[in-house]
């Protein structure tokens, strides 16, 4: 059991406030997942540049001089704003490859959180209200995010097991289920190239998105081939640099419920994880149909519902 929250800003005047929604839609999810949580937060971008987010349990130590120590490996300006236990790296998009070989190779106890031009991740073990306070979630900005309380039951209560995941660039995604064949999908997801960094089955199914869009498939296609390929109970929240979409296995057990007014679309495990957005007694209230792919996008204005064959 664990609670999952997403908001999509259709007004952008909301932007400031979203930090401060999301985090109370995730801290009421709470008794849903006590163990860790996290919220993926997408904000501007700047052509050419790229964000890297990454974590360490020596913050201080870890984060001294290496943007330093990556700016003369890259051969390029890279900066660093340290969030707590987080920092984000700021580096030229074409350099992003090269910067995670050189953590990778480098700096071990840094670990990446996400990748992308919008993306951040911010993701620790504690009670959701603990976690929002240490990275002052609620002050921060941005066109929409999706979040998650974990309540372990797949893997070990720990940083990297915490949601959300994020296995290509801008995308990430948030589960509430069990996957059964995670294990059979990460060796050939692995295989295919896809970096897969923990045993957790969340972390494959954000891979296995992420594989079929490599491989020429939408967001929406990879989501409706997840309901012929994954094994399990799910449900999945999925960010984009542009927008998000929700999918519920055939038997959809695992609760859900979304709302829509002129100013955002929302979702929640629980219809609580809502009632304190703006305007939500004149929401379109619903529960999403199993089998079914919703999403969102502000490079398109209209609403994307399609059922799976």
């Amino acid at each position: 059991m664990c609670g999952i929250v997403g908001l999509f800003l259709k007004d952008q005047s909301l932007a400031p406030q979203l930090g401060a929604m999301l985090t109370d839609m995730l801290i009421t999810m709470t008794d849903r997942g006590p163990d860790s949580a996290g919220i993926a937060i997408y904000g501007g971008s700047e052509a050419g540049r790229a964000k890297l987010t990454v974590q360490s349990h020596t913050p201080d130590a870890d984060f001294e001089t290496l943007a330093a120590d990556l700016s003369e490996a890259l051969q390029d300006q890279v900066s660093l704003q340290q969030i707590d236990t987080h920092a984000v790296l700021d580096l030229a998009s074409e350099k992003l490859a090269d910067a995670r070989r050189h953590l990778a190779a480098h700096h071990d106890s840094v670990r990446v959180m996400s990748e992308g031009e919008s993306l951040e991740i911010y993701k620790e073990v504690g009670l959701p209200k603990d976690v929002a306070a240490r990275f002052d979630l609620g002050s921060m900005s941005g066109s929409h995010g999706i979040g998650h309380t974990r309540m372990a039951t797949e893997s070990a209560v720990t940083t990297m097991g915490a949601h959300p995941f994020n296995t290509g660039l801008d995308q990430c995604l948030v589960h509430n289920g069990s996957l059964s064949n995670h294990n059979s999908l990460r060796r050939k997801l692995r295989r295919e190239g896809v970096h897969i960094q923990t045993e957790n089955d969340t972390e494959v199914g954000a891979a296995y998105l992420t594989w079929k869009m490599r491989e020429g498939a939408s967001l929406g296609e990879a989501l409706e081939s997840s309901l012929d390929d994954l094994d399990g109970f799910f449900t999945f929240v999925v960010g984009t640099k542009d927008g998000f979409g929700v999918v519920r296995d055939p038997i959809a057990c695992k609760p859900a419920v979304m709302a829509e007014t002129d100013q955002y679309v929302a979702f929640g495990s629980e219809y609580r994880a809502l009632v304190n957005l703006p305007g939500i007694e004149d929401a379109r209230v619903w529960e999403p149909e199993p089998a079914t792919v919703y999403f969102w996008s502000h490079n398109d204005a209209s609403t994307s519902q399609d059922k799976a064959a």
